[in-house]
């Protein structure tokens, strides 16, 4: 049933659906309107704006600080955005719902444009800061906003043709990102990884006003102020305890355990004004659905993974298997190309069959394997062998990204669309700001460790500062030293992996209770599956035009 407390002012006109047609039309016909095709890729370059940001940025923070100075406060630029974007998430989604989603899109994309050209203007680190936040706040919307308008556009049987390119983009983020970043500082200046933004927003921007169509809302009550800033506070302080946790201040520090004191009392605030709100931000009945619940567990934990790998592969292979830092992107190589074609295969079986259980249960045993296997890497193991190990592991991530997302939406009525877009974009990300906390933790101390036993003093001094050492320290160190730290890297990296197999069993266990619910828009479905909310989602997306 359509939300009572909305009302949608539709354009005028019949055009709408003889072009999009109802939702089950577009399997039969096998393709989309041009138009539906040019809104694709102004989203897709929407995403790749929020997944490139920071993969640009780190090729260029050492240029960054050498003209701008703060080194002390190195670590904000990143944190920053990192924080705006978590908090942002949920409340752009919901705003989306209220207001409708081009509208708040587009704001998304404005405010991030904004957000990079002031970076690319910042004269002290102080302003690049307070500017990084401005620019996280809009990247909160970009990937919700994105994840949304696809929910809108495309039935979920259909939507999972298009994994392989969110994929694709996911994958040329991560690749293309370090390259870009590095070219650019080289020859045009740290300015221009910021100013890059400008002309992909704006022909994001362009295409989304002249092509996208959607139904106008207007709320009538007000947004949920109160949980908007407890759920804001609890994430903030989550963030900051896995930021700063082992790093600034000790794990059981009297600043950690504030912060974690804070983001508690927060979210169990924000659960409890939820039942309260009259239009609530993150509505709890979305998590009576089992699926959704289950896929906001796998999200967390695909995260946690994914995350986590991209940090210490790289790590591993530049200071054991002495690769180039260089092209330090190319190394993912075979866990990101593995990953992008797997989520192309599952998406068309997907879309052929309309079968999804079999992706998350195989995919948490193939992460599981994989990471299993990454874990026994020591100085012995050759490029190849990493490479087979990274491609495993990419293959259970292909078939983890996409599907969480195409089964959360689906496990929701239409006029949640945005929150449950939201919610699950916010559990990877908290997944991955945990991920990258605990297993940094876990392989710093076991660096220390290994670096003390096997090089005494000199060991420990070594790795006193920070356990990951550039090319440049590792090659000033004594053969006899950089010996053990290669050892002591492979044994953090060890730990790392370890621990990651054992959090991927969560996965398996939440992918064995997914019921395969019919994906609604695909065609017949039994009167009592699609109850619910299929006839209602179906007439929604029917009426976008």
């Amino acid at each position: 049933m359509a939300d009572a407390r909305v009302v949608e002012d539709r354009p005028d006109g019949a055009d709408g659906q003889g072009e999009q047609g109802k939702p089950g039309e577009s399997g039969e016909q096998g393709k989309q309107p041009r138009s539906v095709r040019v809104v694709l890729l102004a989203l897709m370059i929407a995403m790749m704006l929020a997944m490139l940001d920071n993969m640009i940025i780190g090729t260029a923070m050492p240029t960054i600080v050498g003209e701008l100075g703060g080194l002390e406060h190195l670590s904000w630029v990143v944190t920053a955005y990192t924080l705006a974007t978590a908090a942002s998430t949920p409340i752009w989604g919901k705003l989306g719902d209220m207001y409708g989603r081009k509208g708040v899109f587009m704001t998304s994309i404005v405010l991030f444009l904004i957000g990079s050209a002031l970076s690319g203007m910042a004269q002290d680190m102080g302003q690049l800061i307070g500017f990084r936040a401005v620019q996280g706040l809009g990247a909160g919307g970009l990937m919700v906003g994105v994840m949304a308008i696809i929910g809108d556009l495309i039935p979920p049987r259909e939507r999972g043709k298009y994994q392989g390119m969110m994929a694709g983009v996911m994958a040329l983020a991560m690749i293309g990102g370090p390259l870009v970043g590095g070219a650019l500082t080289d020859h045009l200046g740290w300015r221009w990884s910021f100013y890059i933004n400008l002309p992909l927003g704006v022909v994001a921007l362009v295409a989304i006003s002249a092509v996208l169509h959607l139904p106008r809302k207007r709320a009538q009550t007000r947004i949920d102020y109160p949980g908007a800033a407890l759920l804001t506070v609890g994430i903030t302080a989550i963030v900051l305890v896995t930021t700063w946790g082992g790093t600034e201040y000790a794990w059981g520090s009297a600043r950690i355990m504030e912060l974690i004191g804070i983001g508690v009392a927060s979210l169990v605030g924000f659960v409890f004004w939820q039942t309260k709100a009259a239009e609530p931000i993150m509505p709890l009945h979305i998590f009576r659905s089992r699926n959704f619940s289950l896929m906001a567990v796998i999200g967390f934990v695909t995260g946690f993974v994914m995350f986590g790998a991209v940090l210490f592969l790289p790590l591993y292979q530049q200071s054991v298997q002495g690769a180039s830092a260089t092209n330090s992107g190319l190394l993912l190589l075979p866990m990101l190309g593995a990953m992008m074609v797997v989520s192309m295969i599952a998406g068309r079986v997907t879309t052929s069959s309309g079968r999804y259980k079999v992706f998350p249960v195989v995919g948490s045993v193939l992460m599981i394997v994989g990471l299993f296997l990454l874990a026994q890497m020591d100085t012995g193991t050759s490029r190849v062998t990493s490479g087979v190990y990274m491609a495993i592991v990419g293959a259970g991530m292909g078939c983890l990204m996409q599907i969480t997302m195409l089964v959360a939406q689906n496990s929701v009525e239409m006029k949640d669309m945005g929150v449950a877009s939201s919610g699950a974009t916010l559990f990877r990300t908290l997944g991955a700001s945990f991920g990258v906390a605990i297993m940094g933790a876990l392989f710093n101390s076991r660096v220390q460790d290994v670096m003390t036993e096997r090089a005494g003093a000199l060991g420990s001094k070594v790795t006193e500062q920070s356990a990951q050492l550039d090319a440049a320290s590792l090659a000033k160190l004594p053969a006899a030293a950089r010996e053990a730290y290669q050892y002591a890297v492979s044994s953090g990296t060890h730990s790392a992996f370890l621990l990651g197999a054992v959090v991927a069993v969560a996965a398996l266990v939440a992918a064995v209770f997914v019921k395969e619910v019919p994906l609604k828009g695909a065609g017949p479905e039994k009167k009592d599956e699609g109850a619910r909310s299929g006839s209602a989602e179906q007439g929604a997306v029917a009426e976008v035009v």
